[in-house]
């Protein structure tokens, strides 16, 4: 049935229409990405993946256009002169030829574009094989088993892999659909007794078959390579029954499969099917055999009953590898006696990596920083918060716990496309407080704060810019348009002293893309299906759109061959707040490493509580902190600094992406100062030397020193690992540097096997693993035992911080070398439960201490190093903080005061009947102790360790100590 004229019209004007719209989307899509490029500087890499996905697109589809089609259409071309019938009539197939025959140039068409879309994708997908293959650097170092470089297995050898895949899928296609066609056009038949087919066409399928097998006589030749990424064996990497059955296995198939290609080739000139049967069938039998059993065999009764002694040799190998590979080779592994003397105290009381240890906790203050730092609703705090290290005004560098007052978006009253777009557009403040150090009320004592921005640490870090356009939070991720109005700004910039109004902003950076043109406003509208960006009035030439705001999605985008940590921190550099991310080039394809998932090696307490995102589960065996990126929270300038040059992978993309990484000498001095290494790279690192720490092969196989980390004990989560935590250490026979570091505890139980610290510092030392070993004949208590040992002892102390309206939360465990011993360190806060009317928050109110099987608590951390190191800590306790301080003293009669009522109204509850009376009554005098706490608590000293830097405490600080 036709139909009517008019519909037969207008059908093809609509798909015109619909396929102009389509391109018109597709159009506004890449150009609205090249002009993000652009505006960040970045075009080379925009066009250089753009090109080379284009080149690979185009090649892999006429690759495969051209081979597939080739072979449809030379089947087509040999069809029988006269059809079917010179097989005895006709079969089902006359059916499905009539049927298609008058569409087949649409269908062949059609098929063939479908085709070289989905193989022109594909291949288009695998640039980044392809421009580490053409810039490949050596790696001056070469595999064990074929002295080959190095990056043969990492460039070269996943490249001819990606070849291999390639050409076996357009051969197996082509066999297919050849087939097909034969047998549509009669080239063949399945008839009894068996198949009756035409000379051209068994000539045609023989040729393919051959070329079949002669590629899989290549890939068993290559096959063989990736044996020493083999995981058959005890570890990764070629073992015993690899090297000795696998391997020469793997040689023989191959020139089996040769001489099948040649059987193949040679049913060309001779008729029957007995030479191609023959070849099939050794190519099988010889796979089975040679290919599974011999080697199943060889493991079964030559490998398992003496695994150690066979697989000694290779699993040497892998240790030395993977070392290499992670960066672990050069790892300072010392043995620590740990003797917990308290005597040996007195020489290190001064130690002030222990006396100006951090106390605030960045993952639980961070909720106090949104309580009373926020300032208004609409702004906030990550859920972690970060450490870096800001010099006083006295020129000592402290450990510092910092965060960025971002935007979260505007009041859900005043949620529109006007607020959210134009005039919430950025977030303002750096806030931060000296880690060890907090005011009478137990909160930070922050020395920068406020909006604006005020405090000691703006003026010493000549603080020009606090707005922060740029930031993590998820409200950055939307697009912002500003800039627009600079005569009349509506940009909020921070609110009023009072409250009475807003002061407003309007940008003035170099980053965003313009959109003051109607052909800029038109594709954006495209992009974001958004009207208003065409329609607003408020959108001029001066107005730029602002996307990608998030730190490590502009890097990512930017450098995407780089796998970035998953925290980025703020730090103030040169006048700015800038966002520093570490950028990390990581590989599966270096021989006989141990290959993990990067997501199980980086997962712990703070990756569970989603406080920092989750890297992927991606394997890898290869990995360099290769590049130190940062993003300017004003206006998004991305900057790439190379800071590993020896590595290859660095090399290799600096080659591909010409002028895109910087050197490290490029960067200024202050931001030198706040780079810090890298908490992925640590994690992945301390996660390896849990068991390759072990250099011997026979030690290594039998696993007795094997450790794990322990998990987070300090807040009651015992299925998580316990984080690694920055802070100032001092390592036997060091001076106190700012470090990362970790705990180990044995495979089996609680005690304490090593621990590790890397100087986190950029200088001479940067980068240096250090891990201090436990003896294993003495019992060390792990940090589960030590935060076992707190609650037992303190119970009764801490129990009444936890009456009332109050819960009690333990900060972060902190463990640091003393004294010749292990000293424990964990504050504890105070937060309000929920549904008291107020915003809860943690309030630091206790310090405990241990050391050995010594522990104290104090409220201050000077006062519990006296209560385990005796009087010989009282020389840097001020008198104000010592045990004549009265209010020390009230608070700790309003403690007991508070647990005999707790106990009598328990006991009250617990008689039979439940005596009412008398609950009434302790109920009633355990309000009146905890009102005595509380007034005792505002009157109690800075739980701190060091004196601050002023001569004299004032009026709003207690005197630390």
């Amino acid at each position: 049935m036709r139909l009517p004229r008019r519909p037969r019209l207008l059908l093809p004007v609509a798909i015109a229409l619909v396929a102009i719209v389509a391109f018109f989307f597709l159009f506004a899509g890449i150009f609205t990405d090249y002009l993000w490029f652009d505006a960040v500087g970045f075009t080379s890499v925009f066009s250089g993946v753009l090109l080379t996905e284009i080149a690979l697109f185009a090649v892999g589809a006429l690759l495969m256009v051209g081979i597939v089609g080739g072979n449809m259409l030379l089947a087509f071309r040999m069809r029988p002169m006269f059809g079917p019938a010179m097989f005895g009539g006709g079969s089902g197939a006359d059916r499905y030829r009539m049927a298609l025959d008058p569409h087949r140039k649409l269908i062949f068409i059609v098929g063939m574009a479908v085709l070289a879309l989905f193989s022109g994708s594909s291949f288009a997908g695998q640039w980044k094989t392809w421009l580490q293959f053409v810039n490949g650097a050596d790696f001056g170092k070469v595999d064990d088993l074929f002295k080959f470089d190095i990056s043969f297995f990492v460039f070269d050898y996943p490249f001819i892999r990606m070849v291999l895949n390639f050409l076996f899928t357009a051969v197996i296609i082509s066999i297919i659909l050849a087939a097909i066609t034969h047998y549509l056009y009669g080239g063949f038949r399945l008839q009894s007794p068996g198949v009756h087919a035409s000379r051209a066409a068994r000539v045609h399928l023989s040729v393919l078959l051959g070329v079949f097998v002669l590629l899989k006589a290549i890939a068993y030749w290559i096959d063989r390579f990736g044996l020493v990424f083999s995981d058959r064996g005890f570890v990764n990497g070629a073992s015993y029954t690899d090297v000795n059955a696998v391997l020469p296995a793997k040689t023989i198939l191959a020139i089996i499969a040769l001489i099948c290609a040649a059987l193949f080739f040679a049913g060309v000139v001779r008729p029957g099917g007995m030479l191609p049967g023959v070849s099939f069938g050794l190519l099988v039998l010889s796979a089975i055999l040679i290919g599974g059993v011999y080697p199943a065999l060889v493991e079964q009764f030559q490998v398992k009953p003496n695994q150690q002694g066979k697989e000694s040799p290779y699993i040497a190998r892998n240790i030395e590898a993977t070392r290499q590979a992670y960066g672990i080779a050069d790892t300072e592994v010392k043995d620590y006696a740990a003797v917990a003397d308290p005597s040996q105290a007195k020489a290190a009381e001064r130690d002030v990596s222990v006396n100006g240890v951090r106390l605030l906790d960045p993952a639980l203050v961070a909720k106090t920083y949104e309580q009373t730092q926020r300032i208004r609703g609409f702004y906030g705090f990550p859920d972690q918060l970060d450490v870096d290290r800001y010099k006083d005004d006295k020129g000592v560098e402290r450990d510092h716990v910092v965060g960025v007052r971002e935007l979260i978006g505007p009041p859900t009253e005043q949620n529109n496309w006007i607020n959210e777009h134009l005039v919430y557009t950025h977030g303002y403040g750096f806030v931060a407080a000296p880690g060890n150090e907090v005011d009478q009320g137990g909160l930070p004592n922050y020395d920068a704060k406020d909006m604006p921005v005020t405090g000691p640490l703006v003026n010493s870090t000549k603080l020009k810019e606090s707005r922060v356009y740029f930031g993590e939070h998820p409200a950055a991720t939307e697009y912002v348009i500003a800039g627009g109005n600079p005569k009349t700004p509506q940009e909020l910039d921070y609110p009023e002293s009072g409250g009475t109004g807003q002061q407003n902003t309007t940008y003035t950076g170099s980053g965003g893309v313009p959109v003051g043109s109607f052909f800029n406003r038109l594709i954006y509208a495209a992009k974001y299906g958004e009207k208003n960006i065409l329609l607003s009035g408020d959108i001029n030439d001066a107005s730029k759109i602002l996307y990608v705001r998030d730190p490590r999605e502009r890097i990512e985008k930017v450098a995407p061959f780089l796998t970035l940590d998953a925290n980025a921190y703020p730090a103030i550099v040169d006048g700015r707040i800038v966002w520093i991310v570490d950028g990390y080039t990581t590989t599966n394809d270096y021989p006989y490493s141990q290959s993990e998932s990067l997501d199980e090696m980086t997962k712990d307490k703070s990756t569970n509580t989603l406080a920092v995102a989750q890297q992927p589960r991606d394997k890898i065996n290869y990995m360099r902190n290769s590049v130190k990126a940062t993003v300017d929270a004003y206006d998004g300038t991305v900057t790439l600094y190379g800071w590993d040059n020896n590595d290859p992978l660095l090399k290799t993309w600096s080659k591909a992406f010409p002028g895109t990484i910087k050197p490290a000498s490029a960067m200024s001095p202050d931001l030198r100062n706040h780079i810090r290494y890298p908490e992925d790279l640590f994690k992945v690192q301390r996660y390896t030397l849990s068991r390759y720490h072990i250099e011997d092969a026979n030690a290594f196989y039998s696993g007795q020193d094997f450790w794990n980390v322990p998990n987070d004990p300090s807040q009651g989560d015992q299925s998580v690992k316990q984080p690694p935590y920055y802070l100032t250490t001092t390592m036997p026979g060091s001076q106190p540097t700012f470090s990362l570091t970790t705990t180990f505890v044995p495979r089996q139980g609680p005690n304490l096997a090593a621990f590790m610290a890397v100087d986190a510092k950029a200088g001479d030392d940067y980068g240096k693993l250090r891990i201090l070993r436990m003896p294993s004949n003495t019992a060390i208590p792990g940090p589960g035992q030590a935060q076992n040992n707190f609650q037992n002892k303190f119970s009764g102390e801490l129990g009444p911080l936890g009456l009332g309206q109050a819960n009690v939360r333990y900060g972060n465990l902190l463990t640091l070398p003393y004294a010749n011993g292990l000293i424990y360190i964990e504050p504890v806060y105070v937060q309000t439960r929920a549904g008291t009317g107020q915003e809860p928050y943690p309030i630091l109110r206790r310090v405990l201490v241990a050391f050995g099987n010594k522990v104290g608590s104090g409220d201050t951390l000077t006062q519990a190093l006296a209560q385990v190191f005796g009087e010989s800590q009282e020389t840097v306790i001020p008198p104000e903080t010592g045990k004549d301080n009265p209010a020390a003293t009230g608070q700790a009669k309003a403690i007991a005061d508070a647990q005999k009522a707790f106990d009598d109204a328990q006991r009250a509850l617990q008689s039979s009947p439940p005596n009412w009376e008398e609950y009434g009554k302790a109920q009633k005098r355990l309000e009146e102790a905890l009102k005595a706490l509380e007034t005792a608590a505002t009157a109690q000293p800075t739980p701190t360790a060091t004196p601050t830097p002023s001569a004299s405490p004032s009026p709003s600080t207690s005197p630390t100590g």
